[in-house]
C-alpha cells in the first residue's frame, strides 16, 4: 500500500524566487530521499474562487509509513526538512495517509 505525504505551501513573499528555489534546490534535495517512490507538485487553484487555497503543494509517495518515516530521519530527509526554512515564506503545512483506491459499487 503507498503511504502519501502530501506538503501544502502557503503563499511565498516572491512566487518567482519560491518557484526557482522550488525547482532547482528543494525538489533534486527532496529526491535523495532513501525509499521515496515518487515526488510530485503542482500549483494549486481552488474550484471556489472565493476560497485561499495553497499556493503549491507535492506529494510523496513511500511503500508504507514505516518507511516514510525512515526516510524522513535519514541524513537526506532532516536536510529537506531543513531546508524548508530557506524558501517557505508563506508557512507549510504536512499530513501523511495511507492511499485508499476507491471502487464502484
Amino acid at each position: 500500500m503507498v503511504h502519501r505525504l502530501v506538503v501544502s505551501y502557503g503563499q511565498p513573499a516572491d512566487p518567482a524566487a519560491f518557484d526557482t528555489y522550488y525547482r532547482e534546490v528543494h525538489a533534486p534535495l527532496a529526491l535523495r530521499q532513501p525509499g521515496l517512490v515518487r515526488l510530485t507538485y503542482g500549483h494549486a487553484r481552488p474550484l471556489d474562487p472565493r476560497q485561499e487555497g495553497p499556493y503549491l503543494v507535492a506529494e510523496l509517495d513511500f511503500d508504507s509509513e514505516a518507511a516514510m518515516g525512515e526516510s524522513m530521519a535519514s541524513p537526506e530527509g532532516r536536510a529537506a526538512g531543513a531546508d524548508l526554512a530557506n524558501f517557505a515564506t508563506g508557512g507549510v503545512t504536512l499530513v501523511h495517509f495511507d492511499v485508499q483506491q476507491a471502487s464502484g459499487a
